[in-house]
């Protein structure tokens, strides 16, 4: 693991240093870069700003994990500009049957918290643009969930030197999976499915380099402080990064819809296929030295819906307080005439577990997948999808497996995919992962009725 670490961040200093001359050159081409990567929207706008031209942002919108929305420009002068994007999520969701327990792989019964509620879920503002140069960009983000009550504001800064390659700072996802490289709000439902949700890693504070090699190859490498930064503390960190990463190719068209988007909106005439593999490795710790409060990492499930650092959960009265993630993922997706098709594969593994007590165990290794189909009965109106999740515990640690299965529908009022309607209708057998964020709740074996109303712009 030393010598990979190593390596990737002397692979991450190598192409920056073969961008640089790349970047430079084009910039000697152009007088300054703005015509061969910059839209010329002064004349978009019938030159209602004058016969000067004015920088405006590159064409290579690589935003990193929260991207906003095209948005209203606030102003625009010689050194920046300024846009405001947002997003919003009113969402209905009904758990059933309301109450149940599940019993996890030590034997001990916990009870299944269902909902029955209404929230103004998920809501996104952000001010975007650039500063002195339209290569250096900037975000700040207000987020906040309202579910559980969260909310954070964070700025990401971004210099595009070149296609190849873009380096940026801030928040973003770790990348061992997907979903976890921009497309969201793009996806069928309004959060992951419940294989997803279970072996994906999380958002972290760091740095990270995103570029297209050649056509249709595109790559994603990040060196963070930890899996998830959320509800962290600078001073509850160790000195152990995290490194995650994907690769992704596209061979046919050289895209896949924007942000890499899930389904068919855009009715691709010619077949649009993607292909990825993501990884991610992470040393984990409890956050909390008190055995008997619960921990505040909260990211790392075991397959029987336990906190990996809560008291006894892998032997009656020990506590994990440190631990190692790696997470492998593999995926494909095809889209053709509005008709989508996707899956992705899974390969989990914990261990170097550090606990107060003896534990059964060194290592836990899952596996799983989910395939997710769509089309669109009625052209960039009507989309009808179908989801499953198969979740296979570690049989030899005693863990038993999990699925589900989905029928959901968008309707989409105006051309554009950035308002819908969405309804989904969830059968769950023994979830694994559970939060107020998304759709699950820990244990439930049962079925879920989810409505939504979102907006991007």
């Amino acid at each position: 693991m030393k010598y990979a670490k190593l390596a990737l961040l002397a692979a991450l200093v190598l192409m920056w240093a073969a961008a640089i001359p790349a970047a430079a050159a084009d910039n000697g081409a152009d007088g300054g870069g703005n015509d061969s990567v910059v839209k010329n929207e002064n004349q978009a706008a019938g030159g209602e700003m004058g016969k000067k031209k004015v920088p405006t942002q590159p064409e290579n919108e690589t935003w990193g994990l929260f991207d906003p929305g095209h948005g209203f420009l606030i102003g625009r002068g010689p050194l920046g500009e300024m846009s405001i994007s947002g997003y919003g999520l009113l969402r209905y969701i009904n758990q059933m049957p309301a109450s149940q327990t599940y019993t996890d792989h030590l034997g001990n019964i916990h009870n299944v918290d269902a909902r029955n509620d209404f929230f103004s879920h998920r809501i996104m503002v952000w001010l975007k643009g650039w500063l002195f140069s339209p290569k250096f960009i900037y975000t700040v983000t207000i987020w906040t969930v309202n579910t559980t009550d969260q909310d954070a504001i964070f700025m990401n800064f971004g210099y595009q030197f070149h296609q190849r390659f873009n380096l940026y700072g801030g928040i973003v996802g770790n990348g061992g999976s997907r979903s976890l490289l921009g497309s969201h709000p793009y996806w069928l439902g309004h959060d992951r499915v419940m294989a997803d949700e279970f072996f994906r890693p999380y958002f972290t504070e760091g740095i990270w380099a995103q570029g297209e090699l050649f056509r249709g190859f595109w790559y994603h490498a990040v060196v963070g402080n930890n899996n998830s930064a959320l509800g962290i503390k600078a001073s509850e960190l160790d000195r152990d990064p995290t490194f995650g990463g994907s690769v992704w190719w596209m061979p046919t068209t050289g895209e896949f819809g924007p942000r890499g988007a899930y389904g068919d909106w855009e009715s691709h005439e010619k077949l649009a296929l993607r292909f990825g593999i993501s990884g991610c490795y992470s040393p984990e710790q409890r956050y909390n030295d008190d055995p008997l409060q619960p921990p505040k990492n909260t990211t790392l499930k075991l397959a029987d819906a336990v906190n990996l650092f809560a008291q006894g959960a892998l032997a009656p009265d020990v506590t994990v307080t440190n631990a190692d993630y790696h997470i492998f993922s593999v995926d494909a997706g095809m889209k053709y005439l509005g008709v989508f098709l996707q899956g992705e594969f899974y390969h989990r593994t914990l261990n170097g577990f550090v606990a107060d007590g003896v534990l059964p165990l060194e290592e836990i290794v899952d596996q799983g997948f989910y395939v997710q189909a769509a089309f669109f009965p009625i052209p960039k109106k009507l989309e009808i999808y179908g989801v499953t999740s198969q979740i296979y515990g570690d049989e030899d640690a005693g863990f038993d497996d999990s699925s589900e299965y989905i029928l959901g529908a968008n309707f989409y009022p105006y051309p554009t995919r950035d308002i819908r309607v969405n309804l989904q209708l969830m059968d769950v057998n023994h979830s694994p992962v559970g939060s107020t964020f998304g759709y699950y709740t820990s244990g439930q074996d049962g079925q879920t009725i989810a409505l939504g109303v979102s907006a991007l712009f």
